[in-house]
């Protein structure tokens, strides 16, 4: 290369930079800015918190909604619940969605950079015979080519813009599948342990009705009872009898979802959970704090945001297509005969300039902008949705959490009486002041009221865990949620 070709090239390669220090500082963004919108909540909850509720409407303590499931001292459940966290195919997807828009974002924002690239080819040619000549040959050649869009009026810095909020909607959805995981690992818990309590109770209702059964069958034989008695004390045995495969099945179904929720094969936890074990017991009192205080701490609201900005940003990137695009683009390049040829005999190439595009007379350009208007105004109203919903959960599971505790003591005290009353019943039989009909109805009524209190025992704690996850407890345990081995590798 002569000194003309290369006196050449750097002034081509220098005007470009005053063009682009000229147009970066003279540069803007159109389109709306994003501001998070104010949406008027409640004060209070509508439901008055009562202390005989177990209910107080101070703020909760952020370490205890991190770890909520710790407060119903269950080391078990603790144990199942950070393998959930660890194994969970589900959770495993929100990871790599979250890795995914990672890696979007770096490509939005690679838009602001320049493009290099370099290329190089070998080409052979050889002249048929037939046409008289016989030559041959060989062209070697290679470039470096750049091009960069100046962003002049904020089009690709508003794409930057999208791809940062949607990663924050991805790492807020994070969150939520982990709310939403943790409580249902904890609720399939509390279902085995429930369906371990309500067969306990049929197998020792079931116990009782047998010797019943065998008090019946001595009457008769005695003459002192008839055979429609026995019948009855047989038919009342084995009508309970067939209620535990029902519960049984129940138990199993509820100990193949967790495995299936901790990333397991179903029948893995039989072994580990065939112990049965009390249903764990709620806290006394849980603080709800007020609803402002639960929409900044839910993720699937602070996701809703994240994803009302992103569509901000959106309008604006298509605000942009109404403005003119400047590109600079420019070539250096090399041809020659053979690599042995000196430099002299080599011929140098260099091509560049500006590119201007202007997309005045594209009858889509404003369309493509009210389209995405529109969006970011169904993003707004969806992000209201979340809130309206997110306080209707909280609502119903402080009204459920408190009605069933209600509940839970009346049928306690109805448990009590049917014992006595089933004693009493078996006492007056056995004497002859009363006729089996009444033994019976008394060992019908404290089965049904001694399952329906275990049922209760487990929907108690069960609206607890509900309570927990309306109030958005869980997500933030996430920083110490080791990633599977398998994503481990790809971070």
């Amino acid at each position: 290369m002569n000194a003309l070709q290369g006196k050449s090239i750097i002034k081509w390669m220098a005007w470009p930079s005053a063009v682009l220090a000229v147009v970066t500082v003279a540069g803007c963004t159109v389109g709306p800015d994003y501001a998070r919108p104010e949406v008027s909540v409640p004060e209070t909850w509508h439901r008055r918190l009562g202390v005989g509720d177990g209910l107080a409407a101070e703020p909760a303590d952020p370490q205890v909604l991190a770890s909520w499931w710790t407060t119903l001292a269950d080391p078990t459940l603790s144990g199942l619940i950070e393998r959930a966290a660890a194994g969970n195919l589900d959770l495993e997807t929100a990871r790599s969605r979250v890795r995914e828009a990672r890696a979007r974002r770096r490509i939005a924002a690679g838009g602001l950079l320049p493009a290099f690239n370099a290329g190089a080819s070998a080409t052979s040619s050889r002249t048929d015979r037939r046409a008289g000549l016989d030559t041959s040959g060989q062209v070697y050649s290679s470039s470096f080519d750049a091009g960069w869009e100046l962003d002049l009026f904020g089009g690709i810095r508003r794409s930057v813009e999208a791809a940062t909020a949607d990663l924050g909607a991805s790492e807020e959805n994070l969150g939520d599948v982990l709310v939403s995981l943790l409580a249902e690992t904890a609720l399939n818990y509390v279902e085995v342990r429930t369906f371990q309590a309500r067969i306990a109770a049929a197998e020792a209702s079931l116990k009782a009705q047998e010797e019943t059964y065998l008090l019946v069958l001595w009457r008769v034989e005695a003459g002192l009872d008839d055979e429609l008695a026995a019948q009855q004390a047989r038919y009342n045995l084995e009508n309970t009898r067939s209620q535990i495969p029902n519960l049984r099945t129940g138990l199993h179904e509820a100990m193949n979802r967790m495995a299936v929720l901790l990333g397991q094969w179903p029948g893995t936890l039989d072994a580990e959970l065939e112990e049965p074990q009390p249903v764990p017991v709620p806290p006394e009192q849980i603080a709800v704090g007020v609803p402002a205080d639960v929409m900044r701490r839910r993720p699937d609201v602070r996701r809703a945001e994240r994803e009302l900005a992103a569509q901000t940003a959106r309008v604006g990137v298509a605000v942009a297509d109404l403005y003119p695009r400047l590109a600079l683009n420019g070539s250096i390049g090399i041809e020659t005969l053979s690599f042995r040829e000196p430099a002299s005999s080599r011929t140098w190439t260099a091509s560049g300039g500006p590119r201007v595009s202007w997309a005045v007379f594209d009858p889509t350009v404003r369309p493509s902008i009210e389209v995405q208007s529109e969006l970011q105004g169904q993003a707004l109203i969806q992000y209201e949705a979340v809130i309206l919903t997110s306080v209707e959960e909280v609502e119903n599971a402080l009204v459920a959490y408190a009605q069933e505790h209600r509940r839970r003591e009346n049928l306690r005290e109805a448990t009590q009486a049917a014992q006595v009353a089933a004693e009493l019943a078996q006492f007056k039989y056995q004497a002859g002041l009363t006729d089996f009909t009444t033994v019976l109805d008394a060992e019908r009524s404290l089965l049904s009221f001694q399952d329906q209190l275990r049922q209760s025992d487990g929907t108690v704690t069960a609206n607890v865990i509900r309570l927990y996850k309306a109030l958005g407890g869980g997500w933030t345990s996430m920083a110490a949620v080791p990633p599977s081995p398998k994503a481990a590798e790809q971070l």
